[in-house]
């Protein structure tokens, strides 16, 4: 199965387990491209518990901690929504994140968004979040963050798990709404893709709550969807099976 698929008009959660459910009850393990859209930001619970605990249970991330590479909500909650706090205490414990796991060697999400570049240390959130509060400065092409560096991840690895994020740009709506879009080269969808999705909007929060605006929309743009092979379409199966069973019991 190699089609285009768009998903809108769904929770989180929902918007998940309808793409998860096309691929693993169809033939192939990919989808090209896949569109998400979401203005439900809510979560249905049965659906990310057992997610989560089939993950655990397998030796992967669980999906809050994969959602705190992109933005670490719960740090900055932490820290009473002060972002300068936030921006130091993480910039002051990446070392520490770095020699805790080797998949964090060359940074994470929010280290490329907060100081993209080792020297320069860049802060393309605070650039962006400036920029929506200047009203005389209304360029909307400063409203976008990149993640890729060709210098650092044009690599000749077999298997490279940073950065699949590419780009992250804002927009600022006729409606006076915040909108956040994202884009992957390939996204692993039972692994990653819930807890990307989940940081993402929480991103999109924190940037529309320093704004001062209403988070409106996420969008997120995947060329390959991939249903990898650490989990078997019979696993996959069986999950899906879990995951009606958990959302009766509700």
């Amino acid at each position: 199965m190699d089609t285009n698929y768009v998903v809108s008009g769904l929770n989180l959660s929902e918007s998940w387990l309808t793409v998860f459910d096309k691929v693993t009850n169809n033939t192939g393990n990919e989808l090209s491209p896949l569109v998400v859209t979401i203005t439900d930001f809510s979560e249905s619970l049965a659906v990310k518990r057992t997610l989560d605990k089939h993950l655990v249970k397998n030796e992967h991330y669980g999906i809050d901690t994969v959602a705190a590479t992109i933005f670490p909500d719960a740090l900055y909650h932490f820290f009473k929504t002060d972002r300068n706090l936030l921006y130091a205490n993480y910039i002051n414990n990446l070392p520490r994140l770095k020699r805790a796991d080797p998949a964090n060697r060359r940074g994470t999400y929010f280290e490329r968004l907060i100081a993209y570049d080792e020297i320069k240390r860049v802060n393309q959130l605070e650039i962006i979040i400036g920029s929506l509060l200047d009203k005389n400065n209304p360029r909307r092409s400063k409203l976008q963050a990149g993640i890729f560096d060709p210098l650092q991840d044009h690599l000749n690895d077999k298997y490279q798990k940073f950065p699949c994020l590419q780009h992250v740009t804002f927009y600022k709506s006729e409606t006076g709404g915040l909108i956040l879009n994202s884009f992957y080269a390939i996204q692993y969808l039972y692994q990653k893709a819930y807890g990307n999705w989940l940081g993402l909007i929480n991103l999109g929060k924190f940037v529309a709550n320093e704004a001062g605006l209403n988070f409106e929309r996420f969008n997120c743009f995947i060329g390959i969807e991939q249903l990898e092979a650490k989990i078997t379409k019979a696993d996959a199966k069986s999950l899906l099976k879990d995951i009606n069973t958990a959302s009766q019991l509700q």
